[in-house]
């Protein structure tokens, strides 16, 4: 896999699986955080920063629907790159429907903003970004830190009243988020980008064994966490939402579609049309980055069809305890 070695952008230079062909997510190296402190260096300031992110990926899709429920749009201005990830990394090509120029200094390619803030970045070239325009580099680069600073460090610009890790919940959902990170979320790529059969079997009985148990899980309550919209369904909703067209058959997580089950179907149906989550979806954008950026997956870069989901019918969550933390009328205001 490409990434930049000392500030150069290598082609060579990253491997997506160790020797026993088991997928290795690379960390990420930016992790500054944004503080409501008068002497903190990054503040929280309406138009300050800027968020890099790709609609097709799963880590920046979570920052977009927080942004959207925490009503930063405003605040907190966007760029999105081209779905599909070629030879040269993220690019923009705001030519191409649902895509931006880079709104802060007009790069080419993403890489560019990572040389910007370390000319010696040895480091793989992702998305989420959250960019200071102030300080003129990268605050952080992590999507669980990145959507907990949007949730968190910027209550004072939020137009919505939500509180997606609200007190008496926190130690639960920091549980919740942990627990399905690496069989669920990450589960997927193991699935995908593993290349012996035994690493393969490992993700996917993982994946499914926890699908199942929260499919459980939400036979008797709303959200995960209970009766509460949280960051927890945040991380679960944009993994579910890309599995069916995606996951199960490019990843080969082919036990079962999320639409046979029982409870986390309704479920994902209920989030999708919580008011501003549907805006942040483009399906477009998330089949042809998978289905084109992958060869080694599928080298033909034939994009599926199907299926064609219905995430707007009718999902009876209502009847459990909890409610949306806004309503329609209120997303509109």
């Amino acid at each position: 896999m490409n990434m930049l070695v000392d500030g150069e952008w290598r082609t060579d230079a990253f491997e997506t699986t160790n020797e026993e062909g088991s997928f290795e997510r690379q960390t990420t190296p930016f992790r500054d955080q944004v503080r409501n402190e008068p002497d903190a260096r990054f503040q929280p300031e309406a138009g300050r920063y800027h968020l890099y992110v790709s609609y097709a990926c799963p880590w920046a899709h979570r920052t977009l629907v927080v942004r959207a429920l925490r009503g930063l749009e405003d605040a907190i201005s966007v760029s999105v790159v081209d779905p599909y990830r070629g030879e040269d990394g993220w690019q923009f090509t705001p030519e191409k429907e649902g895509c931006t120029v880079d709104h802060v200094h007009d790069a080419d390619y993403l890489r560019e903003l990572y040389v910007r803030a370390d000319p010696d970045a040895t480091c793989r070239v992702t998305v989420p970004v959250l960019w200071d325009t102030k300080e003129d580099t990268i605050v952080n680069n992590e999507s669980a830190e990145i959507i907990r600073l949007l949730d968190t460090a910027f209550d004072d610009l939020a137009t919505r009243d939500v509180d997606l890790y609200p007190e008496g919940y926190r130690e639960e959902v920091d549980r919740i988020i942990e627990s399905i990170y690496e069989p669920i979320n990450n589960g997927v790529y193991r699935a995908g980008f593993a290349t012996n059969q035994e690493p393969y079997d490992e993700a996917v009985t993982e994946l499914f064994d926890a699908l199942a148990h929260w499919d459980d899980v939400l036979a008797d309550q709303r959200y995960l966490a209970g009766d509460r919209l949280t960051e927890a369904d945040v991380c679960l909703f944009t993994t579910l939402v890309r599995f069916d067209q995606v996951y199960h058959t490019h990843f080969m997580c082919n036990v079962q579609f999320i639409r046979e089950f029982d409870h986390l179907w309704p479920y994902l149906r209920d989030l999708y049309q919580t008011s501003g989550v549907a805006e942040t979806v483009e399906m477009g954008h998330i089949k042809e980055h998978y289905y084109t950026t992958h060869p080694d997956v599928n080298p033909h870069r034939i994009v599926a069809q199907g299926p064609d989901l219905d995430f707007e019918a009718s999902h009876d969550r209502g009847e459990l305890p909890g409610e949306p933390p806004i309503s329609s009328a209120a997303a509109d205001d």
